[in-house]
């Protein structure tokens, strides 16, 4: 579905693609997404440390794929170790559920700097509709994740939509995923 959302030549080895992956964990997307879009190169980073060498392994000798960065995405747009302007697309896919608020705070203004005109920012989880959650199971997760930290859980779908616009950003597209999940593309004007 991703690709639908992106230049044709993202999936050609001789395009240049830079994605800047925030909350990679373990590294899973850096190796998959890479490997089907070989014209992407792919930049992880994640808040914890200990997941650089899950990262480094998954993803040793891709050539498409660089070393792994330590990027705290609630720190100002400023003090992201990324330059400004240079990336094509920020993915960022089942985090910002599980993480403060501080993390939403800071993704989108982050992203908006680390962006090139036209860059898109991409995000893939469980949102709210309206204030209300798309389905039951979404709800008992929710409250699982408010449970292990108040701080946690699943935002509303328009709420990050205004904090997107209020940072330039237009909403390209809201799609319908498994498990009662989206994938959202929000495009840098």
């Amino acid at each position: 579905m991703l690709q639908k959302y992106l230049p044709a030549e993202a999936g050609q080895a001789k395009s240049q693609y830079n994605v800047l992956e925030i909350g990679s964990g373990t590294g899973q997307h850096a190796v998959y997404m890479p490997e089907h879009l070989t014209g992407l190169v792919w930049q992880p980073s994640d808040y914890d440390e200990s997941y650089a060498t899950s990262v480094a392994a998954w993803t040793h000798g891709m050539p498409n794929v660089k070393p792994w960065i330590r990027l705290d995405a609630s720190a100002s747009p400023e003090q992201w170790p990324v330059e400004a302007s240079w990336f094509d697309c920020v993915y960022n896919c089942n985090t910002v559920h599980i993480a403060p608020i501080a993390v939403l705070d800071g993704l989108v203004p982050g992203a908006a700097r680390c962006l090139k005109k036209g860059g898109k920012l991409v995000t893939y989880g469980p949102y709210k509709l309206n204030g209300r959650h798309t389905a039951e199971s979404n709800a008992d997760f929710d409250a699982s994740l408010r449970a292990r930290n108040p701080e946690w859980g699943i935002r509303d779908f328009e709420e990050v939509n205004q904090r997107a616009l209020s940072s330039g950003f237009v909403l390209e597209g809201r799609e319908d995923m498994p498990s009662n999940n989206f994938l959202c593309v929000w495009r840098k004007q």
